[in-house]
């Protein structure tokens, strides 16, 4: 499969596709995914910037460059980012989770908090266990089961974002443990998990 593929082996052929169009802005995104997992963060947001500046419609859908902006330490922007995809993906609870992220390391916890947007009908269970969590309405050790329901991926994201929620009470114990272990023990084909291990590299986490 070409996610399969190496980093290395898809950032040039990126670089192909771009050389010889260079206005195609969906080729512009593959690459700053590329650029992200390889923990390139600035130049993950100049592609990302450069594919909504040839196609300015593509803005709501660029929720890699939220993420970006978080490692970036570019909060405020990452916090807009999410409002605006939520515009257009009202049922993805990942959106409003990451807004409060930026939000907690802006402004604190109690504000996240306080200002995080409902989401409803997310079709993972997990999910909506964490935005409860998220809202001081459920419990570790209940993500934790309906995580452990839902096969490799519930486990996943459930220690992932129980690992992101410890960060931003800036728990870096529990924070590094939790997404080590999303990291190394359950790897699955999708890009939260190539994030779990630029998390782990950018935080300097380890088992």
């Amino acid at each position: 499969m070409f996610f399969q593929q190496s980093l290395e082996t898809r950032l040039q052929y990126w670089n192909n596709i771009i050389c010889t169009n260079p206005n195609q802005p969906k080729a512009y995104i593959q690459r700053g995914m590329v650029y992200f997992q390889l923990a390139k963060i600035d130049d993950s947001i100049t592609d990302f910037d450069k594919a909504e500046k040839l196609d300015p419609t593509l803005r709501p859908y660029l929720w890699q460059r939220g993420l970006s902006y978080y490692y970036a330490e570019r909060y405020q922007e990452g916090a807009e980012q999410f409002e605006i995809d939520l515009t257009v993906n009202s049922q993805d609870v990942e959106e409003t989770i990451w807004r409060y992220l930026c939000i907690a390391k802006q402004e604190g916890v109690e504000k996240a908090r306080n200002t995080l947007l409902p989401v409803q009908n997310d079709p993972r269970r997990v999910m909506q266990a964490i935005s409860n969590l998220y809202a001081d309405k459920s419990k570790i050790d209940e993500v934790l089961k309906i995580g452990e329901s839902e096969g490799k991926h519930g486990k996943f994201y459930s220690h992932l974002y129980i690992g992101l929620y410890y960060e931003a009470q800036n728990e870096i114990r529990q924070a590094s443990k939790y997404i080590s272990e999303a990291a190394d023990k359950y790897k699955i084909d999708d890009y939260m998990w190539h994030l779990s291990k630029v998390h782990k590299t950018l935080r300097g986490y380890n088992l």
